[in-house]
């Protein structure tokens, strides 16, 4: 590929309208790293799938006295260490919170990778993890899983909430289908590529819609992302548990 052509392609993704609409990750890392910088010295934080900086990620890893080892099963411009996330190269108890983000849905089996996760983390350690509920399938073809809210809150029943929620809404899950939608009207790669900018730039309008919607408990069941913040407990919950002390309330609400 000429140099021409590289900056042009280039200036094409700057300008294209991105599909996703993450309203709470900044705030959510912001309330991780005042969570760790007092309950921990120089806390020390993995980054499972860190091949380039998540939405908001900064907030936590640009806080001075916390220490991350970013890692990834691929190459990348932030890698540390190259390793799977199914089986964690590291000793029991020696993170103080582990970051998941956009990554779950990429992994064979994830509730093998949560409890990696769970086994490297300290007691009382934090995990967050964001992980898609209703989008269209990405970086084909290693992207395996979807999750529920409490679907979601079933793959960490090894922890206590601290928060959790949309952090996409049903706004961008809606703008989600609509790209589906109309760039799936041919096959032809150049075609399907004009297409594909064309559902972008004429229904980008869509996912802001989330500004309202977000925060309303219909959201739940409609997000097209999902955000879990816990910490470690001693003993996993059960199904029961989970159904009607932990998530009925907001279950109910969700239904309603």
């Amino acid at each position: 590929m000429t140099d021409m052509k590289i900056f042009i392609k280039k200036c094409l993704a700057a300008c294209t309208p991105s599909r996703s609409l993450n309203l709470r990750s900044v705030n959510n890392y912001r309330l991780l790293a005042s969570r760790l910088t007092q309950d921990y010295n120089r806390p020390q934080v993995l980054v499972v799938g860190g091949r380039k900086l998540g939405a908001g990620m900064s907030e936590l890893l640009g806080t001075a006295g916390i220490e991350a080892v970013e890692t990834d099963i691929q190459h990348g411009p932030r890698v540390q260490m190259l390793c799977d996330a199914h089986a964690l190269p590291f000793p029991d108890g020696c993170f103080d919170a582990v970051v998941v983000q956009a990554v779950l849905e990429h992994v064979f089996d994830p509730i093998q990778c949560v409890s990696e996760m769970s086994r490297v983390l300290r007691e009382k350690g934090y995990i967050y993890a964001e992980t898609p509920f209703l989008q269209q399938v990405h970086e084909f073809p290693y992207d395996f899983q979807r999750f529920t809210f409490l679907g979601h809150r079933l793959l960490f029943r090894e922890f206590d909430e601290v928060e959790s929620g949309p952090i996409a809404g049903p706004a961008t899950a809606l703008f989600w289908a609509w790209v589906s939608f109309l760039s799936s009207f041919s096959d032809r790669k150049y075609v399907k590529a004009l297409l594909l900018r064309l559902a972008l730039f004429s229904g980008f309008w869509i996912k802001y819609f989330d500004y309202f919607l977000i925060s309303k408990e219909g959201a739940l069941g409609g997000a097209s992302a999902l955000y879990f913040l816990g910490h470690k407990r001693h003993e996993a919950f059960s199904n029961d548990e989970i159904l009607s002390e932990l998530c009925g309330e907001r279950i109910t609400r969700c239904r309603n």
